[in-house]
């Protein structure tokens, strides 16, 4: 098979590349555009370990730098894309150009020379907005969300909700992303992620929060809390969630023009403070936390349910939230000099 990865030297990306690797049969192109700090490491390590592949540094919307591999990919994972809601408050122009406006280029480019690509696409729960209309009770004994009219997740008849400039344009690609499908017969597949951790992912205060307070954490930083920590999301390690990727492109036939919620689901179910209090007993340290205020769009609960892409691609999540984050533990402490 012919890959492309977009946005492929990030978190997601260098282990969508690692996973594909495996076969060696597997033909692997990155499109890059270099923009997140710590990246070129990424880089580096996937040019040790890949044989063949070939990186090209440039945007998603230069097409042109990369029309061959466009042209000839049998499967294309759309993963680059600007990732956090309050960069698209900053900056709502840039969020556009780089969520949706690229992304159309590369998906009309296909539609026009290479139409029966699979093409997948990482959208974001964020697309179902603050989820204000469910009812939400606050367990102070657990310090967590519970959602009373969704106790085994959230489905994807869930109505979608574009909150924020980010939610815009996540939320406007996916839709097109589908379209496409059902009007021109493309076949792509987008998933609505939830919150993915594991090995390769810098983490920031914006984006990436389970990594980021696990780093700060392990530098002895100060912890900022925004809300008030009872907030609770489902949390799939990067690798199973790459898995249900190749699931999908194996059955393309009968998932094109679908969409799934994928997250760790129930069993991987944690508030921030819950993480945070478990990052602390990993590492044998508490450092200081302060609170700030909600963001804006952010959801109390958000647990997928799995059920349809369990149903549809027999995919299920296999890594414990606890053995995960260890993994994810490991590879900071290995490579704390990056940060």
């Amino acid at each position: 098979m012919k890959l492309l990865i977009t946005g492929g030297v990030g978190f997601i990306g260098t282990n969508t590349a690692l996973y594909f690797a495996k076969n060696k049969q597997n033909q692997i192109a990155i499109v890059d555009d270099f923009s997140r700090p710590g990246v070129e490491v990424n880089a580096s390590y996937l040019n040790k370990q890949i044989a063949n592949m070939q990186i090209i540094k440039c945007d998603v919307s230069e097409v042109k730098k990369y029309i061959s591999q466009l042209k000839n990919a049998d499967a294309v994972i759309h993963l680059a894309g600007q990732t956090a809601v309050t960069k698209s408050i900053q900056d709502p122009l840039r969020d556009f150009e780089t969520n949706m406006h690229a992304g159309f280029i590369l998906l009309d480019t296909l539609r026009q020379i290479n139409p029966k690509v699979t093409f997948i696409y990482a959208s974001t729960n964020k697309v179902y907005g603050d989820l204000y209309r469910h009812k939400i009770k606050k367990n102070r004994a657990k310090k967590q969300y519970e959602d009373i009219c969704h106790p085994k997740g959230i489905g994807e008849d869930e109505p979608v909700e574009f909150i924020s400039p980010y939610g815009c344009s996540k939320g406007g690609f996916d839709m097109y992303a589908l379209d496409f499908s059902r009007i021109y017969g493309m076949n792509t597949v987008v998933f609505r992620q939830s919150c993915i951790y594991g090995p390769f992912q810098m983490g920031v205060e914006d984006q990436g929060w389970v990594a980021h307070f696990s780093k700060q954490i392990l530098k002895k930083n100060p912890i900022t809390i925004f809300g008030d920590g009872f907030q609770v999301r489902d949390l799939l390690y990067v690798e199973d969630l790459v898995e249900a990727y190749d699931l999908a492109i194996k059955n393309i036939e009968k998932v094109r023009g679908s969409v799934f919620n994928i997250g760790g689901g129930r069993k991987n179910a944690y508030s921030v403070i819950q993480v945070i209090k478990l990052l602390q007993k990993n590492m044998n340290q508490a450092g200081p936390i302060t609170y700030g205020d909600s963001r804006l769009g952010d959801q109390k609960y958000f647990v997928s349910s799995n059920k349809k892409i369990g149903k549809n691609l027999h995919w299920k999540v296999k890594t414990d939230f606890t053995h995960g984050l260890q993994h994810m533990i490991d590879w900071q402490k290995d490579n704390l000099h990056l940060f």
